[in-house]
């Protein structure tokens, strides 16, 4: 029933994108954690907990009331699909093409200093990274986990987004969903710098992505960026400005320098084959099911 559900989401995705005639579960989880926070904020660990702990009980008890009371396919596969951003992700690193300006929009390092080639880093890094947070990591989920794994890992991932950070107030306060993000992306973070890998055709990334992944800070960010800078043959990552502070941070492969528009449409080119790919697997994945069981 999972493998169902979850190609029907990824179709529905891939068509539709996300419904701006409705509220977002994800807007809705972030609403929570702004209440939250707004009422209960400590600089503790603890209360940090609580938050993380709250949010996945009340999304799984939500996701599970209406997962029993929707016995459609359908319906399951629009409300799963909300889970994932391939559409919205694509759609909003091409923009960044003609607009160059919009990758405020994309990035939470500080914009007003970069230049063009700044820019097509930034995007292609963007694409690269969320490939697995947006994309890789809700399918797997939802294939192992089915509905309330896909919610559950969005919120962990939103938790993370909004209070994973390391700054003063987030030190504690952060902690406990950011450690929680960093499990829950492990395995899906190397699965898309394989994909990344195997689907440019590149041995090159195959071999390196793992000992350049090392480097970084996160445990998992620098992965696909790293898969994705060796497979088209630039160098990203590096020194980067938040909050008017320069971050110290590492290279990723050993290409050219200067990224070029071109690279960002290279960089995307492997959505059709990463496309491709997902559809025919869960596809043979159901197939196989249906033989055996």
């Amino acid at each position: 029933m999972y493998l169902e559900i979850t190609l029907l989401a990824y179709l529905i995705d891939r068509v539709f994108g996300e419904f701006d005639f409705i509220k977002h579960p994800v807007v809705i989880m972030g609403d929570y954690i702004n209440w939250f926070e707004k009422k209960f904020y400590r600089d503790s660990t603890l209360n940090g907990a609580i938050l993380t702990l709250t949010l996945i009980i009340i999304v799984w008890l939500i996701v599970g009331s209406i997962k029993s009371n929707i016995n459609n396919h359908i319906l399951l596969g629009i409300i799963a699909s909300t889970t994932i951003a391939s559409k919205m992700l694509h759609d909003s690193v091409k923009d960044i093409i003609k607009n160059p300006h919009h990758i405020k929009y994309l990035v939470s390092r500080d914009t007003k200093e970069l230049n063009q080639s700044d820019i097509n880093r930034a995007s292609i890094e963007t694409y690269a990274e969320n490939l697995s947070d947006g994309v890789i990591a809700p399918l797997f989920y939802l294939i192992l986990f089915g509905l309330e794994g896909a919610f559950i890992y969005k919120a962990i991932n939103t938790l993370d987004s909004m209070v994973g950070y390391r700054n003063e107030r987030y030190e504690k306060f952060g902690k406990f969903s950011a450690i929680l993000d960093d499990v829950a992306n492990y395995i899906p973070a190397r699965i898309t710098a394989l994909l990344i890998s195997i689907l440019f055709l590149s041995k090159k990334a195959l071999l390196e992505f793992y000992s350049y992944g090392k480097k970084h800070d996160s445990p998992n960010a620098a992965h696909p960026i790293s898969a994705m800078a060796l497979a088209i043959g630039v160098k990203l990552g590096g020194d980067t400005a938040y909050f008017g502070k320069i971050k110290k941070k590492a290279s990723f492969g050993n290409g050219r320098e200067a990224i070029l528009v071109n690279d960002i449409k290279k960089s995307l080119s492997l959505q059709k084959r990463l496309d491709i790919f997902i559809i025919l697997s869960l596809l043979g994945a159901i197939a196989i099911c249906e033989i055996y069981t």
